[in-house]
């Protein structure tokens, strides 16, 4: 079982940058793969990025290659988005979410556990 909570979220203007982190509780916290995913309203949810358990591989979404970066802290049991050249497309509620993996899930059913999700507001 596992525990999410996300923070980092907020208003920021076209161009602006934020870092979302994610906490999590329960044991094994380095056996899960762990994934960013956003939702815009009226739309699906979908992958942002996603890091393997140990943090050696990494896949992007391709509208946010070259301006978001994934990273992770076993030590600390932390997952981090840190977005630059934000865009009012990049406009979502995002939501952490982890997995058992060795791999780098990239779909929504690969996922056991889920944050509650923060508000990400990109304003043009």
């Amino acid at each position: 079982q596992a525990h999410l909570v996300e923070s980092g979220g907020g208003l920021v203007q076209t161009g602006g940058s934020l870092r979302l982190s994610c906490a999590t509780s329960g044991r094994r916290f380095d056996s899960y793969a762990m994934a960013w995913f956003r939702q815009a309203p009226g739309k699906e949810r979908d992958l942002v990025a996603a890091i393997k358990w140990n943090g050696d591989n990494t896949a992007y979404a391709d509208s946010v290659k070259g301006r978001f970066t994934i990273s992770r802290d076993n030590a600390k049991n932390t997952v981090n988005l840190q977005m630059n050249t934000l865009k009012p497309e990049d406009t979502a509620v995002y939501y952490c979410a982890a997995g058992y993996s060795i791999g780098v899930p990239t779909t929504l059913q690969d996922y056991d556990y889920w944050g509650q999700g923060t508000q990400v507001t990109v304003s043009s």
